[in-house]
């Protein structure tokens, strides 16, 4: 087994493991998908890019075992677990962590996945643990005949993806408050507090997910190095304006879905108010029947109507009449509306 990550690209005579798939770019930009289950030769000259799933324990040997021409940095970084976003140059190799959408079955997740890759002129070695969506977005795009001019714009063509699934997540999430808010106005809000709050949580994960994939393109732009080759100078200040616009929307929505929680919790407190209003006044309603009839229970000697026919008739018109008097005193002083 050879492997070679600098100058020339990677040779193998075995099969690489690990290996999700594998595509050569040639000179003129056109790529070509290579067998993942076959020894490869791509010794010939063009782009190499290899992914690896990283849940696979043989890809792991192979990274460690194999002759990578790139800093040690950069290999115990494809190797680690770091989950923090971070981009890193060092000897003509362009190397970090950013994180992705997971890709469900046939859709984008709300959950976060990472990204790891070592990047030199002609070999992008990437690695993930779960399914991705941004790779698989560009890995689709070149079965279907996208041209790469440079690694860099392979790169910057799988953030762009980690932006265009952003986009559609935002989508979503906007369509979802519309409808819940909708609800809100027309006063059909019962149980969207628990369609809100998964909402709110997609928001912060998103927020955190971009501003920390914004603020590392913009240290890039600071402090990357000015002597590094053309093939790897990435357009980081054109990325890092796109994810700044992105997380300006998801701030929107997280402070509109924050408003529109604030606004339910106002009409759950207003109806339980309400409730609590109901059941004061039957409770004041009754309560001088309740007393009268504790009166005419006492056994005693000289309770009135004890010895009249009719004494029954003239305790209940005496209870009616002192539920009818609580009515007009709770009316008086506005109790009742």
């Amino acid at each position: 087994m050879g492997a070679v990550m600098g100058g020339s690209v990677l040779s193998s005579e075995d099969i690489v493991p690990g290996l999700v798939w594998a595509f050569r770019i040639h000179a003129d930009g056109r790529p070509e998908a290579l067998p993942i289950d076959q020894a490869m030769d791509v010794t010939h000259d063009g782009l190499v890019w290899l992914h690896f799933n990283l849940a696979d324990t043989r890809a792991l040997q192979w990274l460690a075992q194999a002759s990578l021409r790139a800093p040690e940095q950069a290999r115990a970084l494809l190797l680690s677990k770091d989950s923090y976003q971070q981009l890193h140059t060092a000897a003509d190799c362009v190397y970090g962590v950013i994180s992705d959408l997971l890709r469900d079955i046939d859709d984008a997740d709300d959950d976060t996945g990472y990204l790891r890759f070592a990047m030199t002129e002609h070999l992008l070695i990437s690695g993930r643990h779960h399914a991705l969506c941004a790779v698989d977005a560009t890995r689709r795009s070149l079965e279907a005949g996208m041209r790469v001019d440079s690694m860099a714009g392979l790169f910057e063509t799988i953030i762009e993806n980690v932006a265009d699934t952003m986009d559609g997540m935002i989508d979503k999430i906007s369509l979802a408050l519309d409808e819940i808010e909708e609800q809100v106005v027309s006063g059909e809000s019962r149980h969207m507090l628990q369609k809100l709050g998964p909402l709110r949580r997609t928001c912060v994960r998103l927020h955190r997910q971009l501003g920390g994939l914004r603020l590392v393109f913009q240290r890039f732009e600071q402090k990357g190095p000015a002597d590094l080759k053309p093939a790897l100078q990435l357009r980081a200040g054109k990325l890092a304006q796109r994810l700044d616009g992105l997380d300006r929307i998801i701030v929107e929505l997280r402070e509109r879905s924050r408003l529109l929680q604030e606004e339910l919790h106002l009409q759950i407190a207003e109806t339980g108010n309400e409730s609590l209003r109901v059941l004061s006044v039957l409770t004041a309603l009754l309560l001088p029947p309740t007393l009268m009839t504790g009166l005419f229970g006492m056994n005693v000697k000289g309770l009135p109507f004890v010895d009249t026919e009719t004494g029954f008739l003239w305790a209940l018109l005496l209870i009616l009449f002192s539920s009818a008097l609580a009515y007009l005193v709770m009316k008086r002083i506005g109790i009742l509306r």
